[in-house]
């Protein structure tokens, strides 16, 4: 089935969208949570049935393989059925009771207080490219923020829209389905229809997966309101990779394989690609980065990818990065080869802002440190990541304060392990200090990710009759009563 790419939205049809997820809104957050976590497992199941019909579409369209969107939709359909499992649970609720107490000790009575989760309104999604499934249309953000029970309009990205247009379909037939509101589900098309949107009173949240440039301009308009909304932007990540002097010598060749596994994983347009490896000066890992065979290169997303990536590479070389190792094209119009390149640490040290950022496709900067002080320099250099890993024994000596310097820069650390891949959980952390993302004390993967689409709200001796059902002792959710769990 050939779908036809959508129009730009009117003004028109966005206003009337904004409208029904406004009054969506106030009907979909005083839904039964057992109905919401139907909805999303409705939404689930309808976009496995039409598994047959999107992936063919997705790989037209992004150049993927079947393979890799196969066990994307797999993962996006399962995060839709995690957070279904959060809702029933209601521990993300984090309801707390404090009952009355005549004799509590500040001096003055207490009165009865119950603090409960509140829904914050219509939620709008900006698509990302490089996952058209899990961060995209039916991803982790629209996911989250349903489960929040809030209303979801999905800014379509302009890299795949016969695939937002179908996969928009079933999410809608599944709304149809599970009885949802009208207007807890739409899709809205174009740069200008997303950049009003952004600053519509009617719209209460935004998540963002996408680049700095465009991300920062969004989260300025959000933030500049005449009522500034939480803007949750995933924006740019370097996820720097540390070899130690003792890993080098036990296992450095199988460091370097590994690690050019990772890099060039989906022609290196993972926002987990690591792009810098930091390797003692004379390293094994250096040394069989050399000599290996590089994959062959695949196609990228789009022409403005490609054409970004070869401008860092580019900067990576007017910077004094020399080569190491390169496929035969790396500068291919359609599908680059992966390319390595090598500096010293003292010139990293001199312009970080040159050398350290994100470099979106098959290519990554090996940086040789002469000892575990200057390790710790280069640690400190970096800005807001999403990722940083050590490959190391275990034992020495640098790494207490190696990874206390990287826990200060980058939200998810990782020993002995690869960033590539980031794992759908309960405690899963995806998001940084700037630029790394927004908001650096939320995730956009994870479970944990609902809580980005909810407020508190406190209720003061109020009849039980008037609170909400968790609130009410007995409820079977999980609660602090008295400030005991």
């Amino acid at each position: 089935m050939t779908i036809a790419p959508p129009e730009t939205t009117t003004w028109e049809t966005l206003d009337k969208t904004l409208a029904a997820a406004e009054k969506a809104a106030a009907a979909y957050r005083r839904w039964d949570r057992a109905d919401r976590a139907r909805l999303l497992r409705t939404i689930a199941d309808a976009l496995d049935a039409a598994a047959q019909q999107l992936v063919p579409i997705a790989q037209e369209e992004t150049h993927l393989a079947e393979g890799r969107l196969r066990g994307e939709l797999t993962r996006t359909t399962f995060q839709l059925r995690l957070f279904a499992e959060t809702i029933d649970n209601g521990a993300y609720l984090d309801a707390r009771i404090d009952e009355a107490d005549p004799d509590w000790p500040m001096g003055a009575p207490r009165p009865d207080l119950r603090r409960v989760m509140r829904p914050l309104g219509p939620v709008l999604v900006f698509s990302a490219s490089n996952f058209p499934f899990a961060f995209s249309t039916a991803g982790g953000d629209t996911a989250s923020a349903l489960a929040a029970g809030c209303p979801v309009v999905v800014k379509a990205h302009r890299g795949h829209p016969r695939l937002t247009e179908a996969t928009a379909e079933a999410v809608k037939g599944a709304c149809v389905q599970a009885g949802a509101p009208d207007g807890t589900f739409a899709v809205i098309v174009g740069t200008e229809s997303g950049r009003i949107a952004v600053q519509d009173l009617r719209v209460k949240a935004a998540g963002f997966t996408g680049s700095i440039s465009g991300g920062r301009a969004l989260f300025d308009l959000a933030t500049s309101r005449l009522d500034p909304i939480p803007f949750y932007g995933e924006l740019g990540s370097n996820n720097p990779v540390v070899v130690t002097a003792a890993a080098d010598a036990e296992r450095g060749a199988e460091i370097a394989d590994e690690f050019v596994g990772s890099f060039t994983m989906g022609a290196g347009q993972f926002c987990t690609k690591p792009g810098t490896l930091l390797v003692p000066v004379g390293s094994r890992v250096l040394d069989r980065l050399r000599e290996t065979t590089l994959p062959q290169g695949a196609p990228m997303l789009n022409r403005g990818i490609r054409d970004g990536y070869v401008t860092e590479i580019t900067k990576l070389r007017s910077n004094g990065a020399e080569v190491v190792n390169s496929g035969a094209e790396p500068f291919s119009e359609t599908a680059p080869d992966p390319i390595i390149h090598r500096i010293d640490a003292v010139e990293v040290l001199e312009r970080p802002d040159d050398l350290l950022g994100e470099c979106f496709g098959p290519s990554t900067l090996v940086i040789e440190y002469t000892d575990d002080s200057q390790l710790l320099e280069l640690a400190q250099a970096y800005t807001g990541q999403l990722t940083a890993s050590v490959q190391a024994v275990g034992d020495e000596e640098v790494l207490p304060e190696l990874f206390d310097t990287l826990a200060e820069v980058a939200g998810r650390l990782l020993f002995n392990q690869w960033p590539t891949g980031v794992s759908v959980t309960h405690a899963q952390q995806h998001g940084g200090p700037y630029p790394a993302s927004t908001a650096a004390g939320t995730t956009s993967v994870g479970t944990a990710a609902i809580e980005r689409f909810l407020r508190p709200v406190a209720y003061q001796g109020m009849p039980e009759h008037l609170l909400p059902t968790e609130l009410v002792v007995g409820s079977g959710v999980t609660q602090m009563i008295n400030g005991r769990r």
